[in-house]
């Protein structure tokens, strides 16, 4: 038998090595960005075409290399960086493995030109698919331009699966803005399609993260800084207020490389725990510089997770360092023996969702009148809404996949209740604190959520407008502007041909605002801009949680922001248009996130309530 194992041909194993270290245009970005870094760049600029599909070019002032080191950099496993295992633990740098440069050149056409500061002519190398085309002496500037132009021309499979030009101009944006957060001493610049995105000069990291994420983050930073033998931490956080529903602001560097860590994101969480819900997001911008002898950097082809030697440790510090800096501005609720501290920092801070709540949730002893009879808030009321909760017909357990969770197609499912079996001629029709709305039927008694009940209306609404394209728009006699972050401006760009089926009517102002000439002519009147901003973090929540199509986030996210909200007064004749619509969507009985819009309670249940 013939021996079948064999070395594979240097472009191959590269094009393999390339299946991990690049996996989109972005993948190129953070490469590329990062030597800039390592060459001691004061000035660095991204070039993208295209979405990065055309081009992606970086150009920087750092020292340059030979024209020894110009081709040998395409090599596999070349690198300056480690001469024995030693180095591994001893980095300070980013690119070291070598891989990088090498799996680029093997799905891509790529450009060199690189100059040292000492020579007169610099090095010009031309490679495609692993293959040198070209390796000469050629005039320019001191420092290394590198030009990635059509990425996997040559794997046409892996091209396909690339997602469309928004999609990856945000990841792009993703990895310029760590890499510009990381280093607020160094210029950067970036442009798209030749429009200017970004032009940051040497500036404090305060400035920095002002410039990189948006004009808001001006009046939220609070300085956090922290020096122990084990790790020394310095950077901002946000004021409680700033949390925000979704992900996306909150960076951490460790020795200035960008790194994940839910460990230490829970570290942070938890000492907000007073003042912020569990599900909102604290902004944070924070660099730990430890040891790099007590870390190891090579756990993942990314780079971006890391592992500790004494996590538990740096946790504690962290943890104790985000109190300190909350305590230090005033952050940290003062003790009151009259009323609970959580109860009123939560209520401050978020008067609206605090208004949702039930007393009996939040431990108040509440005082209700009905009819002139007084009775406490404390009453068996417990007992009630555990027999309500009983009698609720439960959704499907949901499924968990490893990019968020889907819900479960029960709430999709046919009407169970019919309008014309469940209501008398005249029904009796009140409203329970501004929450519920309490219907007499044939049967018992009818209560529906009210948020829930119009999200479900304003969700198939416009689910329908955005397949037939017949939103309509209220136009605005004074348009108002809108700052966005760079990474939101994308986002809305995005999302551009879809809001105008809905209704929204937008124009773009400059590179990070937009005008909003319209709105949907079911917004909230008064509240446009707010709508839009909340608009767009749902959309970003949801997009984090749940795998959902572009088109259902924005019906789901627009749904959510518009509807009514526990604590609005309603009249009676609100209250039956809304159970009216309700009963004319195809899934009346569940809000798009499954939670129930309504339960019956029939005689019989009321009935063994008393027994």
């Amino acid at each position: 038998m013939s021996d079948i194992i064999r070395l594979l041909p240097d472009n191959i194993a590269n094009q393999i090595a390339a299946g991990e270290v690049v996996q989109r245009p972005a993948s190129v970005v953070k490469e590329l960005l990062e030597n800039a870094l390592d060459a001691g760049a004061t000035t660095i600029k991204l070039i993208v075409k295209d979405a990065g599909k055309q081009l992606v070019q970086v150009i920087d002032n750092g020292k340059g290399m030979s024209s020894w080191d110009a081709r040998k950099c395409f090599e596999r496993h070349a690198t300056s960086k480690i001469a024995t295992a030693d180095d591994l633990f001893a980095l300070f740098t980013f690119g070291f493995r070598g891989e990088a440069m090498a799996s680029i050149a093997a799905v891509a056409q790529v450009e060199l030109k690189t100059r040292m500061p000492l020579e007169e002519t610099g090095t010009y190398v031309r490679i495609e698919a692993s293959e040198v085309l070209e390796h000469q002496t050629t005039a320019t500037l001191v420092g290394t331009s590198i030009s990635v132009k059509n990425l996997f021309y040559n794997v046409p499979a892996r091209r396909n699966f690339l997602k469309s030009n928004p999609v990856e101009m945000r990841h792009i944006m993703e990895e310029f803005t760590r890499a510009a957060l990381a280093y607020p001493s160094i210029a950067f610049s970036m442009y798209h399609n030749d429009l200017e995105i970004f032009q940051l000069q040497e500036e404090s990291l305060s400035k920095r993260i002002i410039n990189v994420l948006g004009q808001s983050y001006r009046e939220q930073q609070i300085p956090c800084k922290e020096e122990t033998d084990v790790v020394q931490i310095h950077g901002y956080i946000g004021k409680p207020e700033s949390a925000k529903k979704s992900k996306g602001d909150q960076f951490f560097f460790v020795n200035n490389r960008y790194i994940k860590s839910g460990y230490l994101h829970h570290a942070i969480q938890h000492a907000y725990e007073d003042l912020v819900p569990s599900d909102a997001y604290p902004f944070y911008v924070l660099f730990l510089q430890v040891p790099p002898h007590t870390i190891d950097v090579n756990v993942h082809p990314t780079k971006t997770e890391i592992k500790f030697e004494d996590e538990k440790t740096i946790y504690a510090i962290l943890k104790a360092s985000i109190k300190k800096a909350l305590g230090s501005h005033n952050m940290v609720p003062s003790l009151d023996f009259d009323f609970d501290v959580n109860v009123s920092s939560f209520a401050q801070l978020y008067p609206d969702r605090s208004a949702q709540k039930d007393p009996a949730d939040i431990g108040i002893q509440t005082k209700y009148k009905s009819s002139g009879d007084t009775f406490s808030g404390g009453a068996r009321w417990d007992i009630l809404m555990q027999q309500l909760d009983d009698n609720r017909t439960e959704p499907e357990q949901t499924q968990v996949f490893n990019e968020g969770i889907r819900l479960s197609s029960k709430i999709n499912s046919p009407t169970t209740f019919s309008k014309e079996e469940l209501f008398l001629e005249n029904p009796a029709t009140f409203q329970l604190h501004q929450r519920y709305i309490i219907s007499h039927v044939k049967s018992g008694v009818l209560l529906v959520d009210q948020q829930a009940a119009h999200e479900r209306i304003l969700f198939e609404k416009y689910e329908a407008q955005l397949t037939n394209k017949l939103g309509i728009s209220q136009q605005f006699l004074f348009p108002q502007t809108l700052q966005l972050s760079p990474s939101d401006f994308v986002l809305v760009k995005e999302m551009e041909d879809d809001l105008k089926k809905v209704g929204f009517v937008i124009n773009t102002f400059s590179n990070d605002t937009i005008v909003i000439n319209g709105v949907p002519a079911d917004g909230i009147s008064g509240k446009e801009k707010d709508l839009f901003e909340g608009l767009i973090e749902q959309f970003k929540t949801n997009r984090d949680t749940f795998r959902l199509s572009p088109k259902e986030n924005l019906a789901r996210s627009l749904a959510k922001r518009s509807a009514i909200k526990s604590g609005t007064k309603l009249t009676v004749m609100e209250m039956n248009a809304l159970i009216d619509q309700l009963f004319a969507c195809k899934t009346p009985n569940f809000a798009p996130d499954g939670n129930q819009t309504l339960i019956l309670l029939d005689m019989q249940r009321i009935a063994q309530m008393f027994q």
